[in-house]
């Protein structure tokens, strides 16, 4: 059991709630919020983040890009805690499971939303897997962006309001989480760097080399940040501490990231990812608070 829980690689499963989260403090914001379809999208991103997470340890293990002892995650496959059938049918049940319950939400979203979970389910194979894995040509980061926060947050948004809210608000979460996540992914690639440049697997770590990604880390988190706080436009000034904290946090892990290697940064990647999910609640407290409408800046405050 132990080995199956290290596969899902826990730490980072807080990226997928945050994106469930800012969706739907995007839905509170327009007077939309519905507990069920919430609830749903909730297990919906979970499920197929950790069904990624087997494809991943399955397909790179087929594939000969895992070796024993590497750096990070155990691969309980790699390592023969997991035999590659059973990691091959988790990921494949997953897949199916997921599907069904993605399916519950045609009752809020239409049927148009099938397309929407095929392309999610295809993304959890072709980040590892197929004939141009995503992970394996420096694309997981911009893949990262668009799968944890366009897609989660403007369909979470979706299937409570029922409506397409392409706001800035909603654009700015989504692009803030989007960005955040792929902080995530970034720390993953800066610690596996050498092992995966030694098996020609080109993350955009190895292609760039640490430095460059460091400072792309840095400049991430602080444009998720003043995206976060340009979604929240509206809210009274004062709330702006909250983000100078939440910057001054990913401050802190930048520099512990420059100094540190090895499995020493699995620490980094867990905080990271535990940063993006505060920073989604902070947000969803924001616009649960002051909504559209109920809150809104006078036009002249000293009239004559």
């Amino acid at each position: 059991m132990k080995e199956w829980i290290e596969a899902m690689r826990l730490r980072t499963l807080p990226v997928s709630v945050a994106g469930v989260t800012a969706g739907t403090g995007c839905a509170v914001y327009h007077h939309g919020f519905s507990l069920i379809p919430m609830l749903i999208c909730l297990a919906f991103a979970i499920i197929a983040q950790i069904a990624s997470n087997f494809a991943n340890e399955y397909y790179d293990f087929k594939n000969g890009l895992d070796k024993k002892g590497r750096e990070g995650f155990r691969r309980g496959v790699t390592e023969g805690d997991i035999s590659p059938s059973a990691m091959r049918n988790a990921t494949f049940g997953l897949l199916a499971a997921d599907i069904i319950l993605g399916c519950s939400l045609i009752y809020w979203g239409g049927w148009w939303l099938i397309p929407v979970g095929a392309a999610i389910a295809v993304f959890a194979l072709a980040y590892s897997a197929g004939p141009y894995p995503l992970s394996h040509h420096g694309l997981g980061d911009l893949a990262v962006v668009i799968f944890f926060g366009l897609v989660p947050v403007i369909f979470t948004e979706y299937v409570q309001t029922r409506v397409f809210h392409i706001s800035s608000t909603t654009l700015c979460a989504a692009l803030g989480v989007g960005l955040l996540a792929a902080n995530v992914l970034i720390i993953n690639n800066y610690r596996d760097r050498d092992d995966d440049a030694a098996v020609g697997k080109r993350t955009t770590v190895v292609i760039f080399g640490k430095k460059i990604m460091a400072n792309v880390y840095l400049i991430d988190g602080i444009t998720g940040c003043v995206l976060f706080a340009m979604a929240s436009t509206y809210s009274p000034s004062w709330t702006a501490a909250g983000w100078i904290v939440i910057v001054g946090w990913h401050l802190l892990l930048w520099q512990r990231l420059k100094s540190l290697q090895g499995a020493m940064l699995n620490n980094i990647l867990k905080f990271t990812s535990i940063l993006l999910c505060i920073a989604s609640i902070y947000l969803l407290v924001i616009l649960s608070v002051w909504q559209e409408g109920a809150y809104q800046p006078d036009i002249n405050p000293y009239p004559l």
